[in-house]
């Protein structure tokens, strides 16, 4: 049986001078080909265990362990971590004046892969992925995310999930913001990138971006950890009932 492609161990993640407590014991494991939720109400940790997974210098591990690919990554710099493969697609992406949508992904691809990036070939697939998305091929010669609306920015980040091609994503509310008709065509993008080769990591409040994806397991986080494990249909019974609901019928 192969080793899993991520396993946290009694993770314990604090921020700031005062060593505020963020994550206590957190202990989660995600083999490839798997998709995994994460739910909770605002500030129960979702978007921190992203952050801190994905090696972001304002929290502090203190104890515990991340492992990737069977490296110890606890300690590892953010660019360490996305030439493992992985990748984080952020809840409010940053506009980056002076860098074009084509030539940051071609910096990142030529990072990652540690080869020459093939012009021409890399403009044809990036031109069809763009199509998929609907978005408009003048974007690729824009700077990354300035003056994109916020449906724009947020295909952006699927864009590049589809060109770098990561081993793990993690996606934090990347339909936050989204109308319908976006949260279908970023849906589809994510459908497009996932097999069983790789896996994802989602945080959201909304099921349509799950749409055509088989979801194996959903994490509630709660006190800085995670207190419930279930399978797909937690995502309805926590939209349709809540997480005070949830809380009700497991202290019955």
């Amino acid at each position: 049986m192969s080793s899993p492609l991520l396993e946290v161990k009694d993770l314990q993640v604090v921020v700031g001078e005062e060593n505020k407590v963020l994550l206590d014991g957190l202990n989660l494991t995600v083999n490839a080909g798997e998709t995994h939720v994460l739910m909770g109400h605002n500030g129960a940790g979702k978007s921190t265990l992203m952050s801190a997974l994905m090696g972001d210098p304002r929290y502090t591990v203190t104890r515990g362990q991340i492992i990737f690919r069977g490296q110890d990554i606890t300690h590892e710099t953010a660019d360490v971590r996305a030439r493992a493969g992985m990748f984080l697609s952020f809840q409010t992406p940053e506009e980056i004046p002076g860098i074009t949508l084509e030539s940051f992904l071609r910096t990142a691809a030529g990072a990652v892969t540690g080869k020459p990036v093939k012009v021409m070939k890399f403009r044809r697939e990036m031109a069809a992925q763009m199509e998929a998305l609907n978005m408009d091929p003048s974007y690729a010669d824009r700077y990354l995310n300035v003056g994109f609306s916020g449906g724009e920015k947020k295909k952006a980040e699927i864009l590049q999930l589809l060109m770098l091609k990561p081993a793990l994503a993690l996606l934090d509310e990347t339909d936050s913001g989204l109308d319908v008709d976006a949260v279908k065509t970023v849906a589809s993008g994510i459908k497009a990138y996932h097999n069983a080769d790789n896996a994802l990591i989602i945080i959201t409040h909304n099921a349509k971006i799950l749409e055509g994806l088989q979801v194996d397991y959903v994490h509630v986080l709660d006190d800085a950890r995670i207190v419930r494990t279930g399978d797909g249909s937690l995502v309805n019974e926590i939209i349709e009932e809540g997480f005070t609901a949830l809380k009700e019928d497991e202290a019955k």
